[in-house]
């Protein structure tokens, strides 16, 4: 794919795979997740910004100097945090953002999901607990939140066991590894099947009143989007509110969720607006990735218990992933 290497085997079917898990919402949503494949000290993994729902239509793999990647974990002087640095050939895209995140593990091919059903799960206080029963005989590992990168590839691979092939991390998400694709696509089925969480039963959104509450420049989404449920449930909404359960959810829409309290805002508009017991109203110029984003908060909050407690972003999380340079581009890319 690149004129300077040759594809390995292999990656004509993970990006068959990519398509197929990036077109599921439930699994990726926007310009999230990421797979690689590794052959001969070569880690090939898709690029950030880029959509994994079309890997098949578009060049999306870049390669990076594995070694040279794991390298820079060890040496303070190297920046792991910017992977670009790590391409062996170029194609006008950087590295994903989470390169690291792969380069840590050895099983030649890694995926990474943002899987509505885990994050149903790990934005509890009480996530470890109710994983520990769920995968119960897979080999898997907890991580506690730490932003993505460096800094997570390092958490990770500190609590990697010989043979752990699944790592849930708080806040964040899902990665399997294994030797093939095929193996890799029945692992990730394997786990999101143990972990899957029937969504509550959905209310009717009043379409009416939020088409006279929505003025220039917003709209209101279709009747059956998961958003509108979070406005409809006070203990949804009450969730919502609360502060930022992960980090693209910060990255795409801002910190938390804003409420509708008698007017729109008309300078620097939120992507969305609860209005209580009514629905959802979107900005109308609000980015795919963001659309997806809200979302992504409506279905993983309808398989949350209303009264769960939920484990928040703190203040300094937020910070530093609004004021990432990576996210930055990764957002200018989905604009």
């Amino acid at each position: 794919m690149h004129n300077l290497l040759s594809p390995p085997e292999g990656l004509g079917k993970l990006a068959s795979f990519s398509a197929q898990i990036g077109a599921d919402p439930l699994l990726i949503q926007g310009a999230g997740g990421n797979t690689s494949i590794k052959e001969g000290g070569v880690m090939w993994i898709k690029a950030s910004g880029t959509l994994l729902a079309e890997a098949e239509a578009r060049d999306i793999f870049v390669a990076v100097d594995l070694a040279a990647m794991r390298a820079g974990l060890e040496d303070p002087d190297i920046d792991a945090d910017q992977p670009q640095r790590f391409l062996l050939a170029g194609s006008g895209l950087r590295p994903s953002i989470e390169t690291s995140l792969h380069a840590v593990l050895d099983s030649r091919v890694v995926v990474h999901v943002h899987c509505v059903n885990t994050l149903a799960h790990v934005v509890r206080k009480d996530a470890e607990e109710i994983l520990a029963k769920k995968l119960a005989g897979i080999d898997w590992c907890h991580v506690p939140y730490v932003r993505p990168g460096a800094r997570l590839a390092r958490e990770v691979r500190a609590r990697l066991g010989p043979k752990t092939n699944v790592v849930v991390m708080a806040n964040h998400g899902l990665l399997v590894a294994a030797d093939t694709v095929a193996r890799a696509d029945a692992l990730l089925h394997r786990v999101v099947e143990v972990l899957t969480v029937p969504p509550a039963a959905a209310t009717k959104p009043n379409i009416r009143s939020l088409r006279t509450i929505a003025g220039p420049g917003w709209r209101v989404p279709e009747a059956g989007a998961a958003i509108h449920q979070v406005a409809l449930d006070p203990g949804r909404l009450k969730q919502a509110t609360g502060g930022s359960l992960y980090p693209d959810h910060v990255i795409f829409c801002g910190v938390g969720a804003a409420v509708f309290e008698g007017k729109l805002p008309r300078l620097a508009p939120p992507v969305f607006v609860l209005v209580p017991g009514k629905g959802a109203i979107m900005c109308a110029d609000a980015s795919a990735g963001a659309v997806a984003l809200a979302e992504c908060l409506g279905d993983v909050l309808l398989r949350v218990p209303p009264d769960a407690h939920l484990a928040y972003l703190t203040v300094q999380n937020n910070t530093e992933l609004i004021d990432w340079d990576a996210e930055k581009y990764r957002q200018t890319l989905n604009a």
